[in-house]
């Protein structure tokens, strides 16, 4: 077996873990962006996923815990689905993808990290970026670090002013 060396990764594999939920946690921490809490609206926020399949991988998720998708009041649904378009605009701006992958794994069986507190992914994707290193070598390589991409995609988010209606 090849070993890829990346000692800059120490740092992201001893991060922190925060107790409870990180959804309901984050968006009230008083650093949102070692949080990387980019955006809170009225009913949902948007974050940054600690563990990305590409660079810029979003979530937006509503402040109320709940797992039901169904069970979203209107102004929940209707303003995760504002911030998913808002998002996918920034990540445009920001990192200019060639695509996007958006949707939610509701529950353990459907993949959910975090069944317990639904989300909506946002996942840019660029052709060729699943490649070989993923598939044979088990590991994804992200050209840039998470707090780097926060700070790219809030600049994008400030320059779009806030989500259309």
């Amino acid at each position: 077996m090849e070993h890829l060396w990346a000692p800059w990764r120490m740092a992201y594999v001893e991060v922190s873990r925060h107790p409870g939920c990180v959804f309901c946690s984050a968006p009230d921490a008083p650093d949102l962006r070692e949080r990387l809490v980019l955006y809170r609206g009225e009913s949902c926020f948007v974050i940054m996923n600690l563990f990305p399949y590409n660079n810029g991988h979003l979530m937006v998720a509503p402040y109320r815990h709940t797992a039901d998708f169904p069970g979203l009041v209107p102004a929940e649904h209707e303003e995760m689905m504002r911030l998913t378009r808002h998002c996918v605009r920034a990540l445009t701006e920001a990192f200019h993808p060639e695509g996007f992958n958006i949707g939610m794994n509701l529950g353990k069986t459907a993949g959910a990290g975090i069944a317990d507190h639904l989300h909506m992914h946002v996942v840019p994707r660029w052709n060729g970026d699943t490649n070989f290193m993923p598939v044979l070598g088990e590991t994804k390589v992200l050209p840039d670090a998470l707090h780097s991409s926060f700070d790219r995609i809030a600049a994008a988010l400030e320059r779009l002013g806030p989500p259309e209606v």
